[in-house]
């Protein structure tokens, strides 16, 4: 039996230090990848996620930049490739900012489609060729169920992320031939920080068939396995994990 001694694929994945975003990079890094736990202004929290998966006997490094800002993120992703490609992106940074629609202002608009759907073109975008080069790569979205379904008060995130889960199958078809998979996540009603406060047990027992929120470790296996060598002929996919919402 020979041992395999080349060096883990490195897993950038944006919007680290929520909780959504931990749990992937915990996984990830379980998973024996070289994760870039990415935060915008909360880099003390990235850093101590990289010190809790190395405890753990994991790889890992913190990074810190505004996804919505084109030019830092060149900069800050210019800096991670000098050490070798990134050949998992999970991009889930992303933020909301809700209102009825004859009340939504045009700042709440462009931010969410700044950080959600820019944000998706500034970091991708840079990490795309190298990934090409090594004819390997994974590149998961992480999407909303407000994006198939809709939901009152966040027209500007469902328009995001639908835009989003468009590129991803738009992009898919680019990078089939290269080995390369593009797939979206779409989450319904998650346990998280995000989440908080906005659904009660009431409203979850009308809107979800399993009477639960999702957890974000739940979240965090199917994103492992959309990186896994075994999800190789799944690419061009929204998967939805929502708990049998429509």
């Amino acid at each position: 039996m020979t041992t395999d001694t080349s060096p883990p694929k490195r897993a950038l994945v944006t919007g680290a230090s929520g909780d959504l975003g931990r749990a992937m990079a915990l996984r990830l890094a379980r998973d024996d990848f070289h994760v870039i736990v990415h935060a915008n202004s909360r880099l003390a929290a990235a850093q101590e996620l990289v010190a809790q998966i190395e405890a753990a006997g994991g790889r890992a490094e913190a990074v810190a930049f505004n996804v919505a800002d084109r030019d830092a993120a060149q900069v800050a992703l210019a800096a991670l490739l000098q050490a070798g490609p990134v050949q998992v992106l999970v991009n889930n940074a992303g933020t909301h900012s809700d209102a009825a629609f004859p009340a939504l202002t045009q700042p709440q608009w462009q931010g969410v489609i700044d950080v959600s759907l820019n944000g998706f073109f500034n970091v991708t975008q840079p990490l795309t060729m190298p990934m090409i080069r090594t004819r390997w790569g994974r590149i998961i979205s992480i999407s909303s169920v407000a994006s198939l379904t809709g939901n009152r008060g966040q027209v500007n995130y469902a328009a995001a992320k639908g835009a989003l889960n468009s590129a991803t199958k738009a992009l898919s078809l680019e990078l089939a031939s290269r080995g390369i998979t593009v797939n979206a996540v779409a989450p319904g009603i998650i346990d998280s920080g995000m989440a908080e406060g906005t659904f009660d047990q009431a409203t979850i027992d009308r809107m979800v068939p399993m009477k639960r929120a999702g957890r974000v470790e739940e979240v965090a296996a199917l994103v492992a396995f959309l990186a896994s060598a075994e999800a190789g002929y799944i690419t061009g996919q929204v998967i939805s994990i929502n708990g049998g919402m429509a």
